[in-house]
């Protein structure tokens, strides 16, 4: 009986350690996964298990053009600039597992991450249409899917896989949870957003961009009008930044799109209109 006591002991502490040596490899597995890192059938699994999920948008590089000289330098800090969006979504994506609505994951990361890459190709088309043919279509690869989605569920049963192993319904991840957390900025009042006025800010419109540019003055009234809609729609959901998240971050991202296709139209025909980004932002008002 003393000889068998220490050997049962030895079994013990293995297992114990090869289930921290699992949960470890877990956790290495799902970090790789958020690097970009494409896994093999195993990670995957391991992964789906293990964390929120990754976000997978479509390859610029490969859709583009020849590039002219002239515009390599500007092209190449705007791909890797949608890499670095990749990267800082898939990290939200982390830091915010269990906040939100149902919706959270689609309107406060993927809706904002594909806005800010309509206007990362947006500049990547203009700067190579500067010295040759501008490459048109760029913005249907802005749009990016959340794959793998895990344990990132808040609760509930919303994070139920469907076909294909995803989780939760239109790409959401099952991101059910912290509903109505207190502090929340556009909490019974809702408010009104407000953004600067650009059609004041802009110089004498060539007639050949004019129906362009009104087209575009529209729309940015209608991104008002729709993100105040969403702040009623909207009220007492998320935690104490959902507004600036999922509201005003993506109006902005939005309107910088927009005031960019502004100044592209008169630049084609007159001098470019600069800084007109600056009047992007906009605010709350209780």
């Amino acid at each position: 009986m003393s000889r068998a006591l220490p050997k049962y002991n030895k079994r013990r502490v293995t297992f114990i350690g090869g289930a921290a040596a699992v949960a470890l490899s877990g956790t290495v597995i799902a970090g790789f996964a958020l690097a970009g890192e494409t896994p093999d059938s195993g990670a995957e699994n391991a992964r789906t298990l293990a964390g929120p999920g990754t976000i997978t948008c479509p390859d610029v590089r490969s859709k583009l053009p020849a590039v002219p000289a002239s515009a390599k330098a500007e092209v190449d800090r705007n791909l890797t600039l949608l890499n670095t969006q990749i990267q800082e979504a898939n990290k939200r994506l982390v830091d915010t597992v269990g906040q939100g609505g149902p919706n959270f994951v689609q309107n406060a990361i993927l809706g904002p991450l594909k806005d800010k890459r309509v206007s990362t190709v947006n500049r990547i088309a203009t700067a190579i249409g500067r010295t040759a043919a501008k490459p048109q279509g760029l913005e249907a690869l802005a749009a990016c899917t959340l794959n793998g989605a895990g344990t990132n569920a808040g609760g509930g049963a919303a994070g139920k896989p469907q076909a294909g192993g995803n989780a939760s319904s239109a790409g959401n991840a099952g991101n059910a949870g912290n509903v109505g957390n207190p502090g929340n900025a556009g909490n019974a009042g809702a408010g009104t957003i407000t953004c600067p006025d650009v059609r004041s800010k802009l110089p004498a419109v060539p007639a050949s961009a004019k129906a362009e540019v009104d087209r575009n003055l529209t729309l940015l009234n209608t991104q008002i009008q729709e993100a105040n809609k969403r702040l009623v729609d909207t009220v007492g959901q998320g935690g104490p930044n959902f507004v600036q998240n999922a509201i005003l971050g993506p109006l902005k991202d939005k309107r910088v799109s927009t005031v960019n296709r502004i100044a592209t139209a008169i630049g084609r025909t007159a001098a470019k209109p600069q800084g007109l980004e600056a009047l992007a932002a906009c605010t709350l008002n209780k």
